[in-house]
């Protein structure tokens, strides 16, 4: 039967001379370090099942020879003994660590060795449970909270008449920053569809996710066609014959820009030392004409993908919201014609990373949907098929979003 190890740890020139022969009387095999040598991870010192320190060594040195063993699957109990210093020994105690006193008598030594492995064992233990349970409530709150974030998702897209839209979202924990949004805007005259990516990953992306999404969607929800909250709908401004409305004064125009610079001022003015900011993109259309305003804040471009398979990239009008408080937002323009495609997605698609790091990147994304598709499913599918192939067995770093819209050719 294995003999158990202890590795004594002391001053060579006071050592205990009746320490070590008691431990051997005792059944015990002894080995003895200098300090150096075990903080050094001396390659000759075997994992030893009890740690015997001096205290005279002093609790914080104590303390960092006791966690040079504690990466082990089975760290050893560490056990101090009074050299020259009970004040010293002491000290030790009240920092937690068990002793054993002189006289070194081999029976009584291994008796007490043995209740001061077993206690150590025994907190092990406790330790090992209270993480256990620790580890079950995080998980049972993160399960929650995934539940939450789930619900702040849209169970179905609006799809006006002629139009399909789908969408994809893949977080890389069970919490994301990422999110999308579509809702019906201007008594139902046009429509919204919001992608938007809150820097960093985990619950705090999360909850600053909630927050942004709900400050777009009311906001731009109770904002009448001239930019007011509480404006009732009405009909478009009148243009000269012949001439299109100004931007500013197209219907849907107001809730977009009052959705984006409110949401932008109260997270500079309440969030900004927590030093969370989101990119977004937010497009309003018109989907009798396919007319589409947007704002892209800081955001990866859109991309509009024409029926002949050429493409159109929908850049940045501003910068990302939560970073300053008097930032200005540029409104785009664009059109969808009948079998044109809209794509929004965030950075996690095209900076997924192969096993060897190379990323997607666009170049990819539009080879991906260069084929002119029929539906945005289609597009969607594609994209995923392309991601996959690039990724391979590669683990997800970053939240997965993306939402297309088709227009329909007839």
């Amino acid at each position: 039967m294995r003999k158990s190890c202890v590795l004594v740890v002391a001053d060579p020139a006071a050592r205990m001379p009746r320490l070590e022969p008691a431990l051997a009387d005792g059944g015990f095999e002894v080995r003895t370090a200098t300090e150096d040598e075990v903080l050094a991870g001396d390659e000759r010192l075997a994992p030893p099942d009890g740690l015997l320190v001096s205290a005279s060594l002093g609790l914080q040195r104590v303390a960092l020879l006791a966690r040079r063993f504690a990466h082990l699957p089975n760290p050893p109990t560490t056990i101090v003994f009074p050299q020259d210093d009970f004040d010293a020994l002491e000290a030790c105690v009240r920092g937690g660590f068990d002793y054993v006193l002189p006289p070194f008598l081999p029976s009584l030594l291994r008796s007490r060795m043995s209740s001061c492995w077993e206690r150590g064992q025994l907190a092990g233990a406790v330790e090992d449970m209270a993480a256990e349970a620790s580890l079950r409530a995080y998980e049972r709150d993160l399960a929650i909270a995934h539940e939450i974030q789930s619900g702040f998702l849209p169970e179905k897209l609006p799809a006006p008449h002629g139009w399909d839209v789908a969408s994809r979202f893949r977080p890389a924990r069970q919490v994301a920053g990422d999110f999308y949004d579509g809702f019906e805007l201007v008594g139902g005259r046009r429509v919204g569809f919001v992608v938007a990516d809150v820097c960093d990953k985990g619950v705090g992306a999360a909850l600053f996710m909630a927050l942004i999404r709900t400050l777009l969607r009311h906001t731009a929800e109770h904002t009448g066609t001239a930019g007011r909250p509480g404006d009732a709908p009405g009909p478009a401004p009148a243009a000269e014959a012949g001439e299109p409305l100004p931007p500013m004064l197209s219907v849907g125009a107001g809730p977009l820009v009052q959705a984006v610079v409110a949401t932008n001022r109260y997270l500079t003015r309440n969030h900004l030392r927590q030093g969370y900011f989101a990119t977004l993109i937010f497009g309003v259309l018109d989907p009798a004409s396919g007319g589409l305003l947007y704002i892209n804040g800081g955001h990866n471009p859109a991309v509009l993908l024409r029926a002949d398979g050429s493409h159109t990239l929908l850049t940045p009008t501003g910068p990302a919201v939560g970073m300053m408080l008097h930032s200005s937002y540029g409104l785009g323009c664009a059109r969808l014609e009948r079998g044109d495609t809209l794509l929004l997605y965030t950075d996690g698609v095209v900076e997924a990373r192969a096993a060897g790091g190379s990323l997607f990147g666009m170049d990819r994304l539009i080879t991906a949907i260069s084929e002119p598709a029929t539906s945005a499913e289609e597009v969607l599918s594609e994209v995923d098929k392309a991601l996959r192939a690039h990724v391979g067995a590669a683990e997800q770093s970053d939240d997965i979003t993306m939402l297309a819209l088709h227009r329909g050719a007839l």
